[in-house]
């Protein structure tokens, strides 16, 4: 009771600063709300608050960033991601390892922070905030971390939205291609929808549940992250994969098999997924509220730049794989 006590107040200034946000990323659906929410945080961060707000504050950018992700799982149905991943579930694989490996070899190059380097990967091979927000903490990336990735993948993601219907049109793609390359190319949901319904109402479909196939990676990535970060610090704090495993991973995929296998009202999961999503703007406030913004804007150009070599190779390899396998 004493903790949460400790905690309220931050929790609850990181929840209100979270409705904005929230509404803002209704209106401008191409950023979304988790965006504003790191940038409102970004912004109050300059003025000096009382200490009784730093242990929730804390608590929403850690805590409730992992909570947020077990009910996202509430917008997972099994059935319709395997169809659609059985399908392109290769194309998948090459495109994730190649990004992957990418993100490895230009991070050494640019030498760009080992943490910063692995978020940008994770989010701009699986799914944009979602991916970073489940990868932080098996990593423990620090705020700064984060909110540097949050922003590369929002900039790609912006320019992705725009570019990509435009493209697909001068290549005269189907809308089962171009819906399969915007599931697979553009990271974010937000960015997934505005580029896939721009194209067409066909694409769009498929470029959702493309998107959402590709989501489910975030489950292999987190727990061979997790054994990797524990076996590396293992010779420090002797390695157990109880307290590196992401337990709340197996919540989420609890979540989705509640989602495809338990007949409720689907308002009730809307609401929860809804929840999920509020969530993950609170935390990102919380991030915002914890980043100091002349440093992220001093040191964001390498990040920026492995971020968009990232996006191009991401891009450019799954249209390749995408004419190999279709």
């Amino acid at each position: 009771m004493e903790k949460l006590k400790q905690m309220a107040p931050g929790i609850a200034l990181t929840f209100f600063l979270a409705i904005p946000a929230h509404f803002l990323g209704q209106k401008f659906k191409i950023a979304g709300g988790p965006v504003f929410g790191i940038l409102i945080g970004m912004i109050l961060a300059f003025i000096k608050r009382p200490d009784c707000f730093s242990k929730g504050i804390q608590f929403t950018s850690k805590k409730i960033l992992q909570y947020a992700i077990i009910f996202i799982g509430f917008n997972m149905n099994l059935f319709s991601i395997f169809k659609t991943g059985s399908q392109t579930v290769v194309l998948m694989i090459f495109t994730l390892s190649i990004t992957f490996i990418t993100a490895y070899f230009f991070s050494k190059l640019l030498k760009v922070e080992r943490k910063t380097a692995v978020l940008i990967g994770v989010g701009t091979s699986i799914c944009g905030g979602s991916a970073i927000a489940a990868t932080a903490p098996v990593i423990n990336a620090d705020d700064e971390e984060i909110a540097f990735s949050i922003s590369t993948i929002f900039l790609f993601n912006v320019l992705a939205a725009f570019i990509f219907p435009a493209l697909g049109h001068i290549l005269n793609m189907s809308d089962f291609n171009f819906g399969l390359w915007a599931g697979t190319a553009i990271n974010d949901t937000s960015s997934v929808v505005a580029a896939g319904y721009s194209f067409s109402e066909a694409a769009g479909d498929q470029a959702v549940i493309v998107k959402l196939t590709r989501t489910l990676a975030i489950i292999p990535i987190t727990l061979i992250l997790s054994i990797y970060e524990g076996r590396r610090r293992g010779k420090a704090e002797g390695f157990s994969i109880k307290k590196i495993f992401p337990w709340f991973i197996l919540g989420f995929v609890a979540a989705a098999i509640m989602n495809t296998f338990i007949n409720i009202d689907p308002n009730i999961y809307n609401a929860l997924y809804g929840a999920g999503k509020f969530m993950i703007i609170m935390a990102m406030t919380a991030i915002g509220l914890n980043t100091n913004i002349a440093k992220l804007v001093k040191t964001a150009g390498k990040p920026l730049m492995l971020g968009l070599i990232c996006w191009i190779v991401l891009s450019i390899s799954s249209l390749f794989f995408q004419n190999l396998f279709f």
